[in-house]
């Protein structure tokens, strides 16, 4: 969290604050809610590089050496990018953990807003142009793809895209989309990259609109990840593909056996993921949202290990587990220490995995 420029533009978070804006203010919706969410750490600035260098030497010591960052781009100009060059390619620390990023390519709505009651106001489109997506490639490439510590599959730099719908469309359709990804592809090579790894963040935004084989009349969405180039496929939260309103013991063990369906219908490998918790509370001040109740860190450690049976048993494809996530404090599921369980999320990870 930190005071974004174009905050201002939204007309939200005065503070100066930025998000944290929303997580102190927040209020409970009932007796016993989990509100507000308090960290440890304090209200800290993620664009200063000794945010960041704290955030890197904790990750190191609790067994996480990747950090994916949202990637934003509204309106040909980049959002929320300070965290990146400001913070955390300023960290001396930086070259001790792998980082890559993932383009949100969703609108920018009132859903950030707390204070507006009416959540479908969009504010900056996800859509881009191909002008722009070639535009905002060669920037990718020279600031962040090239950098030593980025995360790689293959010698290739990963760059993952949450929306595939939206990237289509702005695009103009499958096949305009699938050529800008291959000029993107092409320009990583002439940058001397071995390539580029499209990743897809995996649910129901994904088209299922090709053909497969000859003779298989039948569209999924794996016959479109495939036409358009991506290589692997990961979730960025549960919350896309089951209802956050239960107990999350209930709520995981639905999500995870979903790893086998993710195995089944995709050719790709498939990285599992696992969420910590999930309450956007602090982005609503009247209503109460779909949340969810009983989260621990020792629910979390349960799922981490079915995650990492899921890696054991696939040893042909690097042992990648996404987490959301590391300060996703407005929707309420982060590993840094807050005041109620501390390390807790952090010692689980280091737990199972270290």
């Amino acid at each position: 969290m930190f005071n974004e420029p174009r905050y201002a533009e939204l007309g939200i978070f005065k503070d100066g604050n930025g998000e944290w804006e929303a997580i102190y203010n927040s209020k409970p919706k009932y007796e016993g809610h989990r509100q507000p969410r308090v960290p440890l750490w304090g209200y800290l600035d993620q664009s200063d590089p000794k945010t960041q260098e704290k955030n890197i030497e904790t990750a190191i010591e609790y067994g996480v050496n990747v950090f994916i960052f949202d990637w934003y781009w509204y309106e040909n100009r980049p959002f929320l990018e300070d965290v990146l060059n400001k913070g955390f390619l300023k960290a001396e620390n930086r070259e001790k953990i792998k980082f890559y990023l993932m383009w949100a390519n969703h609108d920018a709505n009132s859903y950030w807003d707390p204070k507006n009651p009416d959540k479908s106001q969009i504010y900056w489109q996800g859509e881009v142009s191909r002008e722009e997506f070639d535009g905002f490639a060669d920037r990718l490439i020279s600031e962040y793809l090239k950098q030593p510590n980025y995360y790689t599959i293959d010698g290739k730099p990963v760059f993952a895209i949450y929306e595939i719908s939206t990237f289509i469309d702005g695009m103009g359709g499958q096949e305009q989309a699938r050529d800008a990804l291959e000029s993107f592809r092409a320009k990583c090579i002439a940058a001397g990259l071995p390539g580029v790894h499209f990743q897809a963040i995996v649910w129901g935004d994904i088209p299922a609109t090709l053909i497969g084989t000859p003779g298989d009349d039948t569209p999924t969405q794996d016959n479109t990840l495939n036409y358009l180039g991506f290589e692997s496929l990961t979730n960025y939260q549960w919350v896309h593909f089951v209802r956050p309103n239960e107990d999350y013991q209930t709520y995981g063990e639905k999500a995870v056996a979903k790893y086998g369906e993710f195995d089944k219908d995709f050719s790709s490998p498939y990285f599992p993921h696992v969420s910590i918790d999930w309450d956007p509370s602090p982005r609503f001040e009247v209503a109460t949202p779909e949340h969810l109740t009983g989260v621990t860190p020792e629910k979390f450690e349960g799922f981490l290990r079915v995650a990492k049976e899921y890696v054991d048993a696939h040893p042909d494809q690097p042992p990648l587990i996404t987490i959301n996530s590391w300060n996703e404090w407005s929707e309420g599921s982060y590993l840094e220490p807050d005041a109620e369980f501390g390390y807790g999320y952090l010692k689980a990870i280091k737990k199972v995995f270290k």
